[in-house]
């Protein structure tokens, strides 16, 4: 009984680890950091994912109304050129935002931060690119996280029952299948539905990373249940199967995301002006 404990504390310490490196490294994690400016330290956040309709608010805290800013943007992977946006202070705080754009559209953005004599960039190094998605209800989100938290938390468990002396390999495989096929096949595909217009951008339809993870991990986890009476060994399956599921999952998530090509929606809305 105890081993059995141990090995479910293991399996959420690596869950945990595995989550939290996946969100803090991927494309959608804001831009953070601070710069020394005019013997001032200012700090910044300057978001990378929007949801909903309205436009993307950006703020910038200064120490008074000294300090000026304006924001600079342009539509993701096209020639247009950079549009400026004052941002207006109020109460130590600089206020800007960037037009809302349709579902996976992309804008590149950088604040320019100045006073009457000097001027700096923020970032110093990069671009910032944010992606617009449609409103996600909290009915599905909020299930499809938990799912995809259990299915990893399980797999990891079923993979350590490498070492386990009363084995539960089966009935463990099968929750981790059905939290899977729940989470990534059913739920993500509702809520990539609500952000993107799309249920399904993974092969064979596209090359959405997310879709292809879930499909790859799927794969994994139906190919250890098939071998299971097919090997003197099964639960060298199962280890495959959760490294397989953890390696693909430590991919940041929203990589090779859905993103619509701007390039292409002009010259299709040329078209439509022409026939109208």
């Amino acid at each position: 009984m105890k081993s059995k404990i141990l090995l479910w504390l293991i399996a959420l310490v690596i869950t945990l680890i595995a989550a939290y490196y996946q969100r803090v490294t991927g494309p959608t994690y804001p831009v953070s950091g601070e710069i020394t400016f005019n013997n001032s330290i200012i700090h910044y956040k300057l978001l990378r994912s929007h949801g909903g309709s309205g436009d993307l608010p950006v703020t910038l805290k200064v120490p008074d109304k000294s300090f000026h800013a304006k924001i600079f943007y342009k539509r993701y992977k096209t020639n247009d050129n950079y549009t400026p946006v004052e941002m207006k202070y109020s109460n130590g705080v600089l206020t800007g935002s960037l037009p809302h754009q349709p579902p996976a559209g992309k804008l590149k953005y950088y604040i320019q931060l100045y006073t009457q004599n000097n001027k700096i960039l923020i970032p110093q190094n990069r671009m910032v690119v944010v992606r617009f998605k449609g409103h996600i209800p909290l009915w599905v989100l909020i299930p499809h996280i938990l799912a995809m938290f259990i299915t990893m938390l399980l797999s990891t468990r079923t993979g350590l029952e490498y070492f386990s002396k009363k084995s539960d390999l089966k009935k463990l495989t099968y929750w981790t299948i059905g939290f899977l096929f729940l989470g990534g096949m059913i739920l993500g595909p509702i809520v990539q539905k609500f952000a993107f217009g799309a249920l399904w951008t993974g092969v064979p339809f596209g090359w959405d990373l997310t879709d292809n993870k879930t499909l790859i991990a799927m794969i994994g986890w139906l190919t250890a249940a098939f071998m299971y009476k097919r090997s003197p060994n099964p639960h060298k399956w199962a280890v495959f199967a959760s490294v397989l599921l953890i390696v693909v999952y430590l991919i940041p998530h929203s990589v090779l995301g859905s993103e619509l090509d701007y390039n292409k929606l002009d010259k299709l809305n040329k078209i439509e002006k022409v026939k109208n």
